[in-house]
């Protein structure tokens, strides 16, 4: 077993780049970089969630990769991809999903959030909550 440490980190691009993500998780995620094998990756299939619009998502993808770039990211530091550039993941997720509890989803906080504010809304519990929104801890 190898003891080297690794960092995994991803960002949904789903809005103009704001220093929140700079604070929250590209300065924290450059930090690593030296001592870390690190993996950061653009999760715009798991923008989907929200977004809907291929011009405005590939448009958000770019910006926020750009914004990692100039903020220091260095590429031959890291692995540096987009999401959607791997099927495997999406082979793993099938796999994983087979497994995953829907009690344990229930639990999941951006699910959970969704139906909190369906229910302070009067509205139906899940309405306008996808199976993406749903299995996105998967």
């Amino acid at each position: 077993m190898s003891n080297t440490l690794r960092s995994l980190t991803g960002i949904k691009p789903t809005g103009k780049p704001h220093i929140g993500n700079y604070l929250g998780a590209i300065k924290p995620a450059l930090a690593l970089c030296d001592t870390y094998d690190a993996f950061y990756f653009i999760a715009d299939y798991h923008a989907l969630t929200t977004h809907k619009d291929g011009t405005e998502l590939s448009d958000m993808t770019y910006e926020i990769a750009a914004t990692w770039l100039a903020l220091g990211l260095d590429p031959d530091k890291v692995t540096f991809y987009r999401q959607s550039d791997i099927p495997e993941i999406f082979e793993l997720t099938w796999i994983l999903s087979c497994y995953a509890p829907k009690g344990l989803l229930n639990r999941a906080h951006a699910y959970k959030a969704f139906v909190d504010q369906n229910k302070e809304q009067n509205r139906q519990e899940d309405e306008g909550i996808n199976l993406g929104l749903f299995s996105y801890p998967v």
